[in-house]
């Protein structure tokens, strides 16, 4: 399966050299991180335009997917700038990955190398995270004498589970692909030379995917996954669930997308 973003121009985010990259074909979105000699680092202004573009993806209306991903063969990203860090200790990169958490699409990371620091988080906020064997990744935040943010810590404790989350936030340990695979850090593994074609696969079917069916789910998965099953907004989460549901039983949408497998289903051959 080719490259579906083959051939098609890539718009830098901001004037700023080494901005990240967008590029759309029909649908579906792509930004690479485009700067592949410093580990593809984070700098406020990166952030600032990530942030934006997020911000105008969530109200489009027209985007099926966003696939993020990195420029290079060695490293995914490396999370936001030190020097950031300790200059403009701001909230900034948490809430550009808020954004990022809570468009109403699917969104997949590429992972074309290793993943390291805040950079980690980017890839826990997309709801697929690819990958191939040879991969690190590690978060150091307590060797920096940084307490990690709090969106940043959920997102490690409902994505991968305390034992893990506790390993990596707690002892900033690096760990290697297979483990990443076998505690939920990577969704798929597959060989490097084969990472575009499943990054394809899944674009594929979301393609075919119902948009509106999909953004209600993603928004109750995860409302569900911060709340728990047993807390009043857990229960308020699944009643909310209950109603989309009933919704979907008699919307148009569903008729017709089952008449048209049933045809389908009936022709011979």
């Amino acid at each position: 399966m080719a490259d579906r973003f083959a051939g098609v121009p890539a718009e830098p985010l901001a004037p700023h050299d080494g901005a990240p990259r967008l590029q759309r074909a029909g649908d579906l979105c792509r930004v690479t991180l485009d700067r592949p000699a410093e580990h593809n680092r984070l700098d406020p202004a990166d952030v600032d335009a990530l942030l934006a573009l997020f911000e105008r993806l969530a109200h489009d209306g027209s985007v099926r997917a966003l696939v993020v991903t990195g420029a290079g063969d060695r490293t995914f990203s490396s999370g936001y700038t030190l020097q950031a860090i300790v200059e403009e200790p701001d909230a900034r990169f948490a809430g550009m990955l808020d954004a990022l958490e809570t468009l109403p699409f699917p969104t997949v990371a590429a992972l074309n190398g290793s993943v390291y620091g805040g950079a980690t988080d980017l890839a826990l906020c997309c709801d697929f995270r690819i990958g191939s064997p040879g991969l690190k990744m590690f978060m150091p935040a307590a060797k920096f004498g940084l307490h990690y943010y709090p969106g940043g810590m959920r997102r490690f404790l409902t994505r991968l589970g305390l034992p893990a989350a506790s390993k990596l936030l707690l002892t900033a340990m690096t760990i290697e692909a297979d483990e990443m695979l076998r505690i939920g850090f990577l969704t798929d593994m597959v060989p490097r030379d084969a990472l575009c074609a499943r990054v394809d696969a899944y674009l594929d079917h979301f393609s075919r995917a119902a948009p509106r069916v999909v953004a209600g789910m993603k928004r109750h998965l995860h409302a569900l996954a911060q709340a728990g099953l047993d807390s009043e907004a857990g229960r308020a989460t699944m009643a909310s669930m209950a109603d989309a549901y009933r919704e979907s039983l008699a919307s148009d949408e569903l008729r017709t997308r089952l008449a048209r497998l049933l045809d389908e289903k009936q022709r011979p051959g």
